[in-house]
């Protein structure tokens, strides 16, 4: 019923005549709000509001949370840092959920993300992805549950 209610108020919040750009879209799904933090701090804003098309494979704030508070609060000051992690969960393109393929793909930081899908579960790298197709004007959102960080 949680999940119904949730993709009820999801769609009527994105399903207007035109969806919001990645930025907006992250922000008023309410469990991205680190990660909107962090794309502010490292100035990628501009970019991932841009035309794109990009896909974000996006750790929410419980993703976040896993890290620990020393190491965030380093790469939130250290905005080369912070920028090559965060475009380490970016890939250029629309790449719905449908359209995914397991193995390599290479993500705008420049490092291969791996992609594995088992018995019904698609990972990137160590993270599982826990939503997929969240549609945005410029590109599409999946949402994983761990940050990853590039090699």
């Amino acid at each position: 019923m949680k999940k119904i209610l949730f993709t009820a108020v999801f769609g009527l919040a994105f399903g207007a005549a035109q969806a919001a750009n990645i930025v907006d879209t992250a922000k008023s799904a309410g469990t991205f709000n680190t990660l909107v933090t962090a794309v502010e701090a490292a100035g990628l804003t501009e970019t991932l509001k841009g035309p794109g098309p990009f896909t974000v494979f996006a750790p929410t704030d419980a993703a976040f949370a896993k890290v620990p508070k020393a190491k965030l609060d380093a790469l939130l000051k250290d905005k080369a840092a912070l920028a090559k992690v965060l475009t380490y969960h970016v890939v250029p393109g629309k790449v719905m959920a449908a359209d995914v393929k397991p193995g390599a793909v290479k993500t705008v930081e420049g490092a291969n993300l791996t992609v594995t899908a088992s018995s019904g579960k698609v990972m990137v790298d160590k993270a599982n992805v826990v939503k997929t197709d969240i549609a945005a004007d410029n590109g599409v959102i999946h949402v994983i549950d761990s940050v990853v960080m590039p090699k």
